[in-house]
């Protein structure tokens, strides 16, 4: 069993924290389609920002079930310890650590992945944040900053050290952003290296490979990012075939058609009318990028400006959709 702090893990399938995508619609979406963790949108540290619209929706953990997890990213450790302190107050129950993002306006303001390069400014943040709160911390890396500068090892006996609950580690430096193929050698020496969890992150997109990563690095749980991305069911997939060695049948048409009008509801009831229904448009993208004629459909949804409008689009989409398959049966 997994358990960071006091929480019982439920299954070994996490949510990546991904800017512009996790946010509390899609996290409980995932949660109820299997995750057995989800973690939240990053937040800057720089608590004076809150105030921000952004902020204020990413700080939102309304009605989330057990356990809250929240990520702060910076690069001051009082700023972040300060940050960690407002969030426990607020309601969050584990604190995440961002130290692997390798967006440039992260990383240039010494944030994110950037701070892999500074081993000692490394421990005094982790030291100062777990100082801070009574509440798990957890850690989210890279690599290292570039392939002729890999120190996940050195990191990782640094937040053991520090008191970090559990690391995740996405098997790329920073330098290589999302190319290239992922080292599983480094998240299986990484594993061998802490007594902590470690979750394995990178590429990992069907239930097969999760099982393969998993045996193969040894690690305690994998960490889906751009796979759930219009594939939210992809969490219960993965325990189905952890927990049988069998796959899971794909999720109908019809229920495809449901999980997306849920989804679409929540995201205009979160946003409000206006800027749900833009940020509508991206998750429709991902869900329907592989089906029949989406591209065009694609085109004239993202032309709606009604949530009522995108919701029948979407009605009308799905049974051309179930027609062509009954014809084709």
């Amino acid at each position: 069993m997994l358990y960071i702090g006091p929480y019982l893990i439920s299954h070994p399938t996490i949510l990546a924290p991904m800017a512009g995508v996790t946010d509390r619609p899609f996290r409980s979406l995932c949660k109820q389609l299997g995750a057995g963790l989800v973690v939240s949108e990053m937040v800057t540290s720089d608590v004076r920002l809150w105030d921000s619209r952004k902020s204020k929706l990413r700080l939102n953990h309304q009605g989330e079930s057990t356990p809250i997890s929240v990520q702060i990213a910076g690069g001051d450790p009082e700023m972040m310890a300060e940050a960690a302190r407002v969030n426990e107050q607020m309601g969050a129950q584990i604190i995440d650590i961002n130290m692997g993002c390798p967006a440039k306006k992260v990383c240039n303001k010494a944030a994110g992945s950037a701070l892999l390069k500074d081993e000692a400014l490394v421990r005094d943040i982790l030291q100062a944040v777990t100082e801070s709160v009574s509440i798990p911390v957890t850690l989210k890396i890279r690599t290292g900053w570039c392939p002729d500068t890999k120190n996940a090892l050195e990191i990782a006996s640094i937040a053991q050290d520090a008191g970090i609950a559990a690391l995740a580690v996405h098997g790329r430096t920073r330098a290589c952003g999302y190319k290239g193929h992922v080292e599983y050698d480094s998240i299986r020496a990484v594993k061998e290296s802490v007594d902590i969890p470690v979750f394995a992150n990178g590429d990992i997109t069907s239930p097969e490979q999760a099982a393969q990563v998993l045996e193969y690095t040894r690690a305690d749980a994998v960490m889906i990012g751009r796979a759930a991305q219009g594939r939210p069911w992809i969490f219960r997939e993965i325990n189905h075939y952890l927990e049988t060695g069998e796959r899971l049948a794909p999720p109908s048409l019809k229920e495809v058609k449901q999980i997306l009008l849920e989804h679409l509801f929540e995201l205009h009831q979160f946003y409000g009318e206006v800027m749900g229904v833009r940020i509508a448009r991206k998750h429709v993208g991902w869900y329907l990028q592989t089906h029949t004629n989406s591209k065009e459909f694609r085109k004239k949804f993202n032309a709606i400006e009604s949530p009522a409008a995108q919701a029948e689009a979407i009605r009308a989409y799905v049974k051309h959709l179930e027609s062509i398959k009954e014809l084709a049966a």
